[in-house]
């Protein structure tokens, strides 16, 4: 391409000096000639592109606009809210459970949050655990902590034992809140925490005694009564690039590991999703996602900042969530897949159709679901995303396209330096040349997406875990060319020919199920304390008419003494509900790779079919709350939606 133009420049300028032919004619001419030797299909593919690719990079600018700015001026999180109180404090900036929260109001509390710990001997850059479920005091809480420079872990609420063990002390926490709905899951491990560990119970009402469990806990809500609710006196606690939050993710191996998010990644992530959906200040938005990921989290209360009232529901509700969306007014709406096929799967209501919902966006509505999903509830745009909490690589499907989790420009792909690299399909290792370098996938190939790191930009740079030996794992060298480097995102997708970006598959030791991330690793080494020691191992299955990949462990098992009672006692008292194994595999002989590691490929595609699987099969049943045999009319009534999972 890049000769072609030196040649075609050339042609011009003899045409022109030479010949003295109209410049009109030469362009003409010179497209024509291009056009015939091949260029009408990047002509086509520009016709066809360059409308989105226009329209997305004029808001991208923006963005870029908007981060730079808050650099140059070293804005963190709480200046900008506070800019939002200024403008409009008696706005709504929450509704939860039909009572309504005003900016003022979550200014005041964020304050009194601030202030407060700020007075517990607590440094600015120290740690507090959040654990906590959905509510507006959640997000009063470490936006009042921030204000106070310390970082708040945001605690799973779902986790138990080890991974709940492993949460807190991985962010070496130095104190943490809990709700009082959590804390008799708190108190079961407290004892293998550190004995010195502040404990500060919420949502406690401030007259009300220290649960037993808990006795050496302090009442938080009595604490924050006396609490000033001005601003916390001083110099600015923390700076525009400072951490902010730990958001947890299950990564590619291992127990979850807490990604860093500053305050300048967190301010790109909601301008970026602000900006390039289209929201305005006068949107309503939905989310009934867990506000310790970073959908709910970041993408969904973090609107705030740009003036949206957010309506937060404790609980994703199927019966509830089109009649929430009409009862308080709501035009934007969060989804995750499953969100999509529960909604879906559900009887139809009256209600479906008359609200005033445009805007749903988030990630993981499959492509077979999309048009009926459009059709069946009316709303008129889809905003599909992909991006890893901790990673620099994070796109969008601005236009609707059906399926597409995105799209990289043909016309100008340096633009946003984002790509597909070959990998081995066992390992997901990235395949290189005879040079050392990677091999960039064509359109129509599958391949890892990744995205180039450059240090200290405001939307390019990456700011790993807290773990700097799993921060390391996600970094790639020498990609495309010596010293360069990029994120590897551990997803394995397709670009089409005109740039749009289909997901595939999760690589390594993951996958997702139920909206969550599952680590394998975590799984196999609970499975195999669970089944005494026996050898198993863990990966997802393809369920059809389910969004995202099945728990299925397979577990050596040569004298058959494998007690599957004790087993779906062992993982619901270690596990939470999405990472327990849906199926169970009873195996005789297990392979090995070279490098000694369980081989689950074949066990993968070979799914749980009792038509091609010789060995013994079991499927949790929930009703039973056991694992009772699959036969093949199980398996039957699996396909055909009579046994839902």
């Amino acid at each position: 391409m890049y000769n072609k133009g030196i040649l075609y420049g050339v042609i011009a300028g003899v045409l022109y000096t030479v010949h003295n032919i109209a410049i009109w004619k030469i362009i003409l001419l010179l497209l024509t000639v291009y056009a015939l030797t091949g260029g009408h299909k990047y002509l086509w593919k520009v016709y066809k592109t360059l409308p989105r690719d226009a329209k997305a990079l004029w808001r991208y600018l923006k963005v870029l606009r908007r981060m730079k700015y808050c650099q140059k001026n070293n804005l963190n999180v709480p200046m900008i809210f506070e800019e939002n109180v200024r403008r409009h404090p008696d706005k709504v900036c929450f509704i939860y459970e039909d009572r309504e929260w005003t900016f003022a109001e979550v200014d005041e509390y964020s304050n009194r949050v601030a202030n407060f710990f700020s007075s517990q001997g607590l440094e600015p850059g120290a740690t507090v655990a959040l654990f906590m479920e959905n509510r507006p005091e959640y997000v009063c809480l470490w936006l009042g902590l921030a204000k106070a420079g310390l970082v708040t872990a945001l605690i799973n609420y779902n986790l138990k034992d080890i991974p709940l063990i492993h949460s807190i002390s991985c962010a070496n926490s130095k104190a943490i809140i809990v709700e009082l709905s959590l804390v008799d899951s708190y108190a079961s491990v407290k004892d293998r925490l550190d004995e010195s560990l502040p404990l500060f119970v919420s949502c406690l009402g401030k007259d009300s005694n220290m649960p037993s469990n808990v006795s050496g806990g302090k009442n938080l809500d009595a604490a924050l009564e006396t609490s000033p609710t001005s601003p916390l006196s001083g110099p600015q606690r923390a700076n525009y690039s400072d951490k902010m939050l730990y958001i947890y993710t299950s990564g590619t191996t291992g127990l979850p590991k807490a990604a860093v998010i500053r305050h300048s990644r967190y301010l790109f992530m909601c301008y970026g999703m602000f900006s390039l959906t289209g929201m305005t200040s006068d949107d309503v938005l939905y989310t009934p996602l867990p506000l310790y990921h970073s959908a709910g989290g970041v993408l969904g209360s973090g609107m705030i900042l740009f003036g949206p009232i957010v309506v937060i529901r404790r609980k994703f509700s199927v019966t509830s969530f089109w009649a929430d969306c009409i009862k308080y007014n709501c035009t934007v709406a969060q989804y995750i897949g499953e969100t999509c096929r529960y909604l879906l799967s559900s009887p139809e209501r009256p209600e479906e159709r008359k609200h005033k919902v445009r805007l749903m966006y988030g990630n993981g509505l499959r492509p077979q679901i999309w048009e009926q999903f459009v059709k069946r509830f009316g709303v008129k745009h889809i905003a599909e995303f992909y991006g890893a909490t901790e990673g620099n690589a994070n796109i969008i499907n601005t236009d609707g396209k059906i399926g597409a989790v995105g799209f990289v420009s043909v016309i100008n792909p340096e633009v946003y330096p984002v790509s597909l690299i070959k990998v081995d399909e066992y390992t997901g290792e990235p395949i290189r040349r005879k040079d050392g370098l990677c091999t960039r996938c064509q359109p129509g190939e599958t391949g890892m997406f990744v995205g180039k790191i450059v240090r200290n930009h405001p939307v390019r740079d990456f700011h790993g875990y807290a773990d700097e030996g799993a921060t390391k794992k996600k970094v790639l060298e020498d990609v495309f060319e010596k010293g360069d480097v990029y994120f590897l995102s551990g997803d394995i997708m397709m670009m089409d020919e005109l740039g749009y970006l289909f997901f595939k598959d999760r690589t390594g030791d993951t996958f997702r199920w139920r909206g969550e991330n599952v680590s394998t690793t975590e799984v196999e080494s609970v499975v195999m304390n669970v089944a005494k020691l026996k050898c198993a191992t863990v990966y997802g299955v393809e369920v059809p008419g389910s969004e995202g990949r099945a728990g299925m462990t397979a577990i050596l098992d040569n004298d058959d003494s494998l007690d599957l009672d004790e087993l779906a006692a062992g993982l619901k008292q270690a596990l939470p509900p999405y990472a327990r194994p849906l199926f169970v595999r009873s195996v005789k002989e297990m392979d090995m790779t070279g490098t000694y590691k369980l081989r689950k490929v074949d066990f993968q595609k070979e799914g749980f079919d009792p038509l091609k699987i010789k060995d013994k099969l079991f499927m949790f049943d929930s009703k039973a709350d056991k694992y009772v045999p699959l036969t093949e009319q199980v398996y039957s009534d699996i396909l055909s939606g009579k046994v839902r999972l």
